[in-house]
């Protein structure tokens, strides 16, 4: 036992026994470094040593890019909630409650539509957190609502990434939001208007092998893995070792596969500057920074 215990009384006692939250610091997992949880979301959660960019959630992200924050939610279609009645450890439908009670959110991908530095922009953002950003119904059906809006508003389209790919748990039906999601992206090619994607840590799997790939115009955040399979396996595939940092933003754009890698502090003035740009917008009419 200690003093306080043995000699300060209770009700002195309880007020040095003060709780810090559990979120006050934040260890950095590539650094292990702690960060004072303010300082972090004052950085736009990137860890100011490392510069190792965190996860944001879907309203984080869109308060991020529209201007003064402000921005519409455009609401997705209902889906069928359990096309395979699919069951492991635990019911799909068990799943999807959880995940939706953890995020907030009805499924891995939300839709914002809102004004960057001026210009009219219609977004999505994928959520790892929700089931690890899997590609179902419901993200395919948000995916191409959020396309076919940017049509009928005539406005660009950008879409943040995440996801490890397919959702196992709806099978074919998770298929066919890949060749689903690309018909949308030739209908936006065909109204000409631009496609920017923002590949965040991971992007993998078939959102790889289908609408993350078929940009105008590719940006990735620092460090983000970017891939269809894993490095594991393809290293017992090919049965060689693979070069330092495969997979990785800096790695893809030093060989061709991805336009820029920018940090999330100078994303949302590269953004604005393309959508401009690809509007034709006049120079003088563009809202500075």
């Amino acid at each position: 036992m200690n003093w306080i215990a043995n000699v300060v009384p209770p009700r002195v006692r309880s007020l040095l026994r003060r709780e810090s939250p559990e979120n006050l610091w934040v260890k950095c997992p590539e650094s292990g470094e702690l960060v004072f949880h303010k300082d972090l979301e004052a950085n736009l959660f990137v860890v100011p040593g490392s510069g190792y960019h965190m996860r944001l959630s879907p309203k984080r992200r869109l308060d991020n890019l529209f201007d003064d924050a402000a921005w519409e939610q455009i609401a997705t279609p209902e889906v069928p909630f359990d096309p395979l009645k699919f069951r492991d450890v635990k019911r799909y439908t068990d799943r999807i409650k959880e995940y939706r009670t953890k995020t907030g959110n009805p499924d891995a991908v939300t839709l914002g539509f809102g004004k960057l530095q001026g210009l009219n922009v219609t977004a999505a953002v994928q959520d790892f957190d929700f089931l690890g950003g899997s590609l179902g119904m419901a993200a395919g059906e948000a995916i191409i609502t959020g396309m076919t809006t940017a049509i009928e508003r005539h406005t660009p389209f950008v879409i943040f990434t995440a996801s490890g790919g397919a959702r196992m748990q709806e099978g074919i039906f998770s298929l066919m939001q890949m060749p689903r999601t690309t018909i949308a992206v030739r209908r936006l090619r065909e109204a000409k208007l631009p496609y920017i994607v923002v590949l965040t840590n991971p992007t993998t799997g078939g959102v790889t092998a289908s609408y993350a790939m078929l940009g105008d115009v590719h940006i990735a955040e620092p460090g983000a893995v970017i891939g269809f399979a894993g490095a594991r396996v393809i290293e017992q595939t090919i049965r060689e070792r693979l070069p330092e940092g495969f997979q990785r933003a800096e790695y893809l754009e030093a060989h061709g596969m991805i336009d820029m890698v920018v940090r999330r502090q100078d994303m949302r003035a590269t953004l604005a500057r393309l959508c401009a740009l690809l509007m034709q917008r006049p120079p003088d009419t563009a809202v500075a920074a």
